[in-house]
């Protein structure tokens, strides 16, 4: 990710902010002939576990994704809040369309989970990391032990430990603080 000084911020830190909100992250991965593979999923992350934490996810085991899952580096891109920014926003008459918005980019070289007890593990996690905020949250154990089983071997659990992190927030830093406020009453604060 192309990041001026000006737009760069901490990647922990911000990833650490966006989240829960931005946890649907889209995964690229090399595949055969350097074909680029995506797959767009829902992560867990442990700030804990690694320098920059480490990241867990699953997809169906249909998806050919998973067969390249551990053959080398993946990018992991979650984006946060964004806005289209028009010259008219601005106080001043020298400006061009952009955009102003947050992203963080982490690498790493996933893992598969083979364990059903982590694999488990990890589906509770996810689960109460995206039902914390509920009234009555839903629970993996609420679901029939067989089913949940049969469900659990359509899966491919993995992890990714983060060996590299970039955070950017490009909300016009590089502008005069009249045009930075003039943006701010029209789009709001992006990133308070």
């Amino acid at each position: 990710m192309y990041v001026p000084p000006h737009f760069s911020v901490p990647g922990k830190e911000t990833l650490i902010r966006l989240l829960p909100e931005a946890s649907f992250a889209l995964l690229i991965s090399c595949g055969e002939g350097g074909v680029p593979i995506a797959t767009h999923l829902p992560f867990s992350y442990d700030e804990s576990r690694g320098e920059y934490g480490t990241l867990t996810a699953h997809m169906a085991r249909a998806n050919p994704h998973g067969k390249i899952l551990e053959q080398s580096e993946a990018l992991i891109i979650f984006q946060g809040p964004h806005a289209y920014i028009s010259p008219r926003y601005y106080s001043t008459d020298t400006n061009v369309p952009t955009w102003n918005y947050v992203a963080v980019h982490a690498y790493g070289t996933p893992s598969i989970i083979e364990d059903s007890d982590k694999v488990r593990a990890l589906l509770d996690q996810l689960t109460e990391d995206n039902e914390k905020d509920r009234a009555e949250p839903w629970r993996t154990d609420m679901l029939d032990q067989k089913r949940l089983e049969g469900l659990m071997r359509g899966i491919i659990a993995f992890e990714i430990r983060i060996d590299r992190i970039e955070g950017k927030a490009k909300l016009g830093q590089n502008k005069s603080a009249e045009d930075q406020a003039a943006v701010r009453t029209i789009t709001g604060d992006l990133w308070k």
